[in-house]
């Protein structure tokens, strides 16, 4: 199993290839929660913020985070409720996470935040 990992960061470009998706997968939406007027929101210290797991807010409205996490995963988009003992949402951006990707789950944010004012 870790060799095809490492042969896939290869084939990707190596690890500097590897650290810069990451990099720019992650500010492009730590950029989206930031930019949302507080409609999104994330706690996280600049500095402390993963670039692997983004923990964000609805409104810090639980029942409009339950209807957040039911319409994404009717949009194809899975797994975005955040860990159990702190609730909210969060996104994972694993290495096999697309620019598309991290593109559609902002677009379904849009989405949302123009249904659910």
């Amino acid at each position: 199993m870790a060799g095809l990992n490492i042969e896939y960061m290869l084939e990707q470009g190596g690890m500097e290839a590897m650290e810069a998706m990451a990099t720019k997968r992650s500010q492009l939406l730590y950029n989206y929660i930031d930019g949302s007027d507080g409609y999104y929101s994330n706690g996280v210290n600049h500095k402390f913020r993963s670039r692997m797991n983004i923990p964000f807010r609805v409104k810090s409205n639980d029942d409009l985070e339950k209807k957040f996490i039911a319409d994404s995963a009717k949009e194809g988009l899975l797994d975005l409720a955040g860990h159990r003992s702190v609730g909210g949402c969060r996104a994972s951006l694993y290495n096999a996470m697309t620019i598309e990707g991290v593109e559609a789950l902002m677009a379904f944010m849009d989405k949302f935040r123009a249904e659910n004012p």
